[in-house]
């Protein structure tokens, strides 16, 4: 998932849930131009920056850690 796509989840659950921008970037304690960067698709926010906004949005994302395997010289 690309953070285009994750950006626009964001927005339509915002709106959705019927606050602005200002009012998420409050409820996560983020600033209002990271919140509009990142319905953007624009950035590179944090990791824990974006799990916040998404918690706060009642919305959660799986992560798959895979184990990567390298031959030896």
């Amino acid at each position: 998932m690309t953070l285009q796509e994750i950006g626009k989840i964001i927005k339509e659950r915002r709106k959705q849930l019927g606050i602005n921008q200002q009012t998420l970037a409050d409820l996560a304690v983020v600033a209002v131009n990271t919140v509009v960067a990142i319905e953007r698709g624009e950035g590179n926010p944090q990791l824990t920056t974006l799990l916040t906004i998404l918690n706060t949005l009642g919305l959660q994302i799986d992560i798959h850690l895979k184990q990567l395997e390298y031959e030896t010289m």
